[in-house]
């Protein structure tokens, strides 16, 4: 198993249906210990009992904001109280919520969607490095999106704006965490067979085959970017799309 003998810290694993819980299932698959984080208990708790009862063995449900100090302190520190190392975190949590034209955006929308896409990244992060720091290793993921600037379509400003902001966080931590043993990357996936995606644009059967990203997919690159395989990777962003 490839994350054996690992714990691993993933946030938004709130729905079922969702890339959170994908990756939850994948890495508890794959032997790994978990922590998993969104802001509902309720939904947090729900999730954990679902992976338990699909065979992980090591599941710790964390509700906190994470766009919050005080929500990342937390998250690292319940998660070092019960494992006492942290060797994976992905940062998963966020999304697209502000969709409209670009001048009708309003400061609050502005801040929502860079707060729970960007700060929260930059805060998980910053809460976990003394952890990897000390150990001389770790492995953390980021989500961006494919293909860059490229990938930006409109009416998704502040969105394009946060992750063009993870891509930079990245490459930042990537380059200090290279003489300490952290390794910093980044998956930027196409669009993806979530639930939620799904109900929003109804695609047909063949649409899905020829465009979409399944989870099962994206579960696979996420688990190569946390693994010894890309033991010699840091600073990249992975685009995860169809051919």
């Amino acid at each position: 198993m490839r994350l054996q003998g690992k714990v691993a810290v993933i946030t938004g694993v709130s729905q079922a249906g969702q890339a959170g819980f994908a990756l939850a299932k994948a890495f508890a698959r794959e032997g790994a210990d978990l922590a998993i984080a969104a802001r509902s208990a309720e939904r947090v708790q729900a999730r954990a009992q679902e992976l338990r009862a699909q065979g992980a063995k090591m599941v710790l449900p964390i509700a906190a904001d994470l766009t919050s100090e005080e929500g990342t302190k937390d998250l690292i520190a319940q998660t070092l109280g019960a494992y006492e190392r942290i060797d994976i975190l992905v940062n998963l949590a966020g999304g697209l919520t502000k969709y409209g034209p670009s001048d009708e955006l309003t400061l609050a929308d502005w801040e929502s969607e860079l707060n729970n896409n960007l700060r929260s990244a930059f805060l998980c992060i910053r809460a976990v490095w003394p952890v990897m720091r000390k150990q001389g290793s770790g492995n953390i993921l980021n989500f961006s999106r494919a293909g860059g600037i490229e990938g930006s379509g409109p009416n998704m400003l502040a969105y394009n704006c946060a992750k063009a902001g993870i891509d930079a966080l990245t490459r930042t931590f990537a380059k200090e965490g290279k003489a300490l043993g952290i390794r910093v990357n980044a998956l930027g996936p196409g669009l993806l067979v979530t639930q939620s995606n799904l109900d929003d644009m109804k695609p047909s059967q063949d649409e899905i085959e020829q465009k979409w990203v399944s989870l099962e997919q994206l579960a696979e690159a996420a688990l190569f970017l946390v693994s010894p395989a890309s033991s010699g990777v840091s600073g990249v962003i992975l685009p995860v799309t169809r051919l």
